[in-house]
């Protein structure tokens, strides 16, 4: 009895070592035309060593990006042109953050820790389908680039570096 739950707890350790090894999303769904809170979700470091900058991409439709500073750690936000213009409080809004970089902090392998902005999602953007967010974890001397996009068709879990996705949902 005690191998068979030493062998079933083992598994359901290895399972959720798996499941929380990429850089993720901690809410994976919200809706067209809100305000949505990200929380990046860093769970390692790269092959054992320190991440020592977060960079995520903004994708399109996402809009008013405002990243949150993190102590010890230098924040850095650049602002482009969007690919078309974007109604926010009736006002017309044509650029904004297109890259977060937090860097400068050092985040040990053996702890796990959270990035975060907010920003508005587009009333236009495509419920149903997901948005990617692809991050950049820099580490001393080494990356992990969680920047794969699934085709269409493919399933999400088959890539081995994932970029963080939220699915959209229908405007409440």
């Amino acid at each position: 009895m005690n191998t068979y739950l030493l062998s079933a707890c083992a598994l359901l350790a290895l399972g959720t070592g798996t499941a929380f090894a990429h850089v993720t999303l901690e809410t994976q769904e919200a809706a067209v035309g809100s305000t949505y809170k990200a929380i990046l979700r860093v769970p390692h470091g790269c092959a054992g060593k320190a991440t020592t900058a977060v960079r995520v991409q903004i994708p399109e439709g996402v809009i008013s990006v405002k990243p949150m500073p993190k102590a010890g750690w230098t924040l850095q936000v650049k602002k482009g042109k969007y690919e078309k213009s974007y109604q926010l409080y009736d006002e017309t809004v044509t650029s904004g953050a297109r890259e977060v970089d937090w860097s400068g902090g050092s985040l040990p392998d053996e702890f796990y820790d959270e990035f975060d902005f907010r920003g508005t999602l587009a009333v236009d953007l495509p419920a149903g389908q997901t948005l990617y967010f692809p991050v950049v974890q820099e580490c001393d001397g080494a990356a992990e680039r969680w920047i794969e996009i699934p085709a269409a068709g493919q399933d999400e879990d088959a890539l081995e570096y994932p970029a963080p996705g939220l699915k959209l949902a229908p405007k409440k």
